[in-house]
């Protein structure tokens, strides 16, 4: 087993803690459909803005190192045929194309939390 191996869980972890938090917040949107609740106060908006900014950040962090492993691997050390360098590049894409469709979620939230104070 190659030590850069392990670097291509990093987005895949990241990604799926993202996904649990979605998961979780469409059960929570659901719930308050049924009980016909209203989840526009403030300390709602205040998790969901806080919880979007950890996720966004895991999944960044993520993506800028897997990114810098493929990098390292492919560019300096030149040992991408024995490697998984393909798979370590859509790792990276993947985590970089998550984060991009967070942000406007956290920026969103974090606009509704500001125009409320």
């Amino acid at each position: 087993m190659n030590l850069f191996c392990s670097f291509d869980q990093l987005p895949r972890s990241s990604t799926h803690f993202e996904c649990l938090w979605s998961l979780s917040l469409a059960l929570v949107d659901i719930y308050a459909l049924l009980v016909k609740r209203s989840l526009r106060n403030l300390r709602a908006s205040c998790i969901f803005s806080i919880g979007d900014l950890i996720t966004g950040t895991l999944t960044l962090g993520a993506a800028c190192a897997s990114a810098g492993i493929t990098v390292l691997i492919g560019n300096d050390l030149e040992i991408c045929a024995g490697n998984h360098c393909a798979s370590f590049m859509t790792a990276t894409a993947m985590a970089f194309i998550s984060w991009f469709a967070l942000a406007p979620s956290c920026v969103l939230n974090f606009w509704s939390v500001a125009s409320r104070l």
